[in-house]
């Protein structure tokens, strides 16, 4: 029995378990997948402790946020949604109505519970404008697919290379500060993170 090679290691490179990229075709032929669990919109402050006891009991948690687009240079809009899910729920924080409270961010800082997401350096960020916090236990796949050789590492390109279907990408720019989030708005969120 042979000892799986390193991540990182020259010989583990020339050993590609997926592809480096995947075009716009393959990835347009894969099944459309999203998440088929529980969705809960957390818009109320009184709602924050019920999710975050359901989210503590999980040691690996999805992880993305969603932001208002702003379609002038240099206008930005801070974050409106946090999402969290495990495997069977997504808590979806509307951070406008309910902000970072302390119970939040002791789960941000909490080393023992992962959140893993893509590109979410700048998401972690935009947070910390809304309130500082350390950040402790987050894991980026795209710096994991790098390491394994994988040239396009946005979470729709991984999704396709790795999971052989796609996200949809349709409800992205819509806007995340309405009054209410509609279904299409709620599966996407819940499908990202």
């Amino acid at each position: 029995m042979t000892e799986p090679l390193p991540i990182g290691s020259s010989e583990s490179k020339n050993q590609r378990i997926f592809p480096e990229r995947i075009s716009k075709r393959e990835l347009q032929e894969m099944p459309l997948i999203s998440f088929r669990g529980g969705i809960h919109v957390i818009s109320k402050l009184k709602e924050v402790p019920e999710a975050l006891e359901a989210l503590s009991s999980v040691k690996l948690l999805g992880f993305d946020t969603e932001t208002r687009p702003a379609f002038h240079r240099g206008i930005s809009n801070p974050v409106a949604l946090l999402q969290l899910s495990g495997d069977s729920d997504a808590f979806l924080f509307r951070l406008r109505e309910v902000g970072l409270p302390r119970q939040l961010i002791d789960l941000m800082e909490n080393p023992s519970i992962l959140k893993v997401g893509v590109a979410i350096h700048d998401d972690i960020r935009a947070l910390q404008e809304n309130r500082n916090f350390e950040p402790r236990g987050f894991i980026d796949l795209a710096d994991i697919a790098r390491e394994l050789g994988i040239v396009t590492t946005g979470l729709r390109n991984l999704s396709g290379i790795v999971l052989g279907a796609r996200i949809s990408k349709r409800f992205q720019l819509s806007n995340w500060e309405r009054k209410t989030l509609d279904e299409n708005q709620k599966h996407y969120a819940a499908t990202d993170a």
